[in-house]
């Protein structure tokens, strides 16, 4: 098998799998571990993978910016919104990060809800302005304009004062394994504060980000107390469900 033709067959089968292990790929192509590590080396070096210890993980969708994401499966988006719903009560204190999906969710929010809702999100507190029952609690900091958020020092120590019963995280990266992951530093340290402050976590995931990881580790996965996602095969909802996430589908 020629170079190219085996690192196309590790990326079929990184696609099929998820992630793959230096030692496993080493029998299945019958070559080194040593051709193997360079070959997850070219891979990771041309944007392909993501190599970890022991082997290589998919990178998730390309980061692009706030406007241009919201395009991108609002259906799905949509329908994972609406699943979220029957977490959200009257009464609740909700932290809601920003991202597309999430907003999806606030959109289709009851004028009916009361709650006090917490945001680092400038579309999320406008989406809220017809809510006459929901407090809204913009958290403060620098824009960063890309996805549309606060971010910065002052964000992370206004939520030191705050306590949430349930924190709507917009996720990058997600694997059972590595946790929950950004390819920034700045919006990890505001969302591990966010982790740190609430008692439940739920997470909206599209299947494309389910098995991948950026540079920056939020939190181990198992933080999550649910997870909504898309139909996706058994063997990959068990990896989640082990770590005692509520996986709904």
């Amino acid at each position: 098998m020629l170079k190219e033709e085996r690192q196309q067959k590790i990326l079929e089968i990184l696609n099929a799998e998820q992630k793959v292990i230096t030692s496993d790929l080493s029998e299945r192509l019958s070559v080194s571990e040593d051709t193997i590590r360079r070959d997850l080396k070219e891979l990771d070096n041309q944007g392909l993978i993501k190599r970890v210890y022991s082997g290589a993980l998919r990178k998730g969708p390309p980061v692009v910016d706030f406007f241009s994401r919201q395009n991108i499966a609002s259906d799905i988006k949509t329908k994972l919104a609406q699943k979220a719903l029957r977490f959200i009560e009257d009464g609740q204190v909700l932290l809601i990060d920003g991202s597309t999906t999430n907003l999806h969710l606030v959109n289709q929010l009851p004028l009916s809800l009361k709650a006090t809702i917490i945001t680092n999100s400038p579309p999320i507190s406008m989406a809220l302005s017809n809510h006459k029952d929901v407090e809204v609690i913009m958290l403060g900091g620098i824009l960063f304009k890309q996805s549309m958020i606060n971010l910065g020092i002052q964000t992370v120590e206004s939520l030191n004062t705050m306590v949430a019963d349930l924190y709507i995280m917009g996720i990058y990266n997600i694997d059972a394994e590595m946790g929950i992951s950004v390819p920034t530093l700045s919006e990890c340290l505001v969302k591990r504060k966010m982790v740190e402050v609430s008692t439940e976590k739920i997470g909206l995931v599209t299947k494309d980000k389910l098995g991948t990881v950026s540079s920056q580790i939020i939190c181990p996965s198992e933080e999550l107390t649910y997870m909504i996602t898309e139909d996706i095969d058994s063997d990959i909802k068990n990896l989640y469900q082990e770590k005692n996430i509520v996986v709904v589908t």
